[in-house]
């Protein structure tokens, strides 16, 4: 079910999400994404307020929840986000673009992980049939702040070298 969180108040916003983990069964739910909850609700305190509760039900219930937050800009370090949830997030997956050879890049890495360990390399990831995640970006630095910089450094760990994702 697509709802537009501006045309609701929050209260029906989070009364329709609860009914249709609740009546309709759903396992999971994405908010796509919170600066459209925000622009419902002016004050940031009681979104925090109101998402770390629904959350809290979610979980409970046993659903996947995923949530998306654009920032503001699109490179270089002014971006930054509305509002900061990730404290109630259980994985941050941050997603950046970035230049390389007069081509605009997009980069992926887990910057949170509440249980266990994740991978903590940077990788390129490209949308084409699907989406593909490539090896990890050697060579640069400066790739999450958006400003890369291209080095000839070489992996000086082991587990670099031809590394893999695996799925848990």
């Amino acid at each position: 079910m697509q709802l537009d969180a501006a045309e609701l108040s929050p209260g029906e916003f989070a009364y329709r999400v609860r009914a249709s983990v609740e009546h309709a069964d759903a396992k999971t739910v994405v908010i796509d994404s919170l600066n459209g909850y925000q622009t419902a609700m002016p004050q940031e305190n009681s979104l925090i307020l109101h998402m770390h509760e629904l959350l809290q039900f979610l979980n409970r219930q046993g659903a996947t929840t995923f949530l998306t937050v654009a920032q503001h800009g699109l490179l270089g370090s002014d971006m930054k986000a509305p509002v900061d949830v990730t404290y109630l997030a259980d994985a941050v997956i941050l997603l950046r673009y970035f230049e390389a050879r007069s081509a605009v890049k997009r980069a992926i890495s887990v910057i949170k992980k509440r249980t266990g360990q994740h991978e903590d390399t940077i990788r390129e990831f490209t949308i084409r049939n699907g989406i593909h995640v490539g090896e990890p970006l050697i060579g640069f630095h400066g790739v999450l702040r958006g400003t890369p910089v291209m080095t000839n450094d070489r992996p000086t760990d082991a587990r670099l070298a031809g590394s893999r994702i695996q799925a848990e």
